[in-house]
């Protein structure tokens, strides 16, 4: 499964993982979201999440949610 990133525009630390490249799927109410990568079927999602678990996730909802923490106060991208 190719894993798509995504980021709300609403809640600046707030992303999310998606297998739909329109990103449809992701709640309305946290959006607009804007795509910002792609996980290839063969690649290590980032942080060290658990590929398993992200899929998983995405098979029972659809998506599934994250908040990015930036390094030493920064923002997120």
């Amino acid at each position: 499964m190719r894993i798509f990133v995504f980021k709300s525009e609403t809640k600046q630390e707030l992303r999310a993982f998606t297998d739909d490249v329109s990103g449809s799927r992701l709640p309305n109410q946290l959006g607009p979201w804007t795509a910002i990568g792609v996980i290839s079927q063969d690649a290590k999602p980032p942080h060290r999440f658990s590929r398993d678990q992200i899929e998983s996730a995405i098979g029972a909802s659809g998506f599934q949610l994250w908040r990015f923490k930036a390094k030493n106060g920064g923002q997120p991208n």
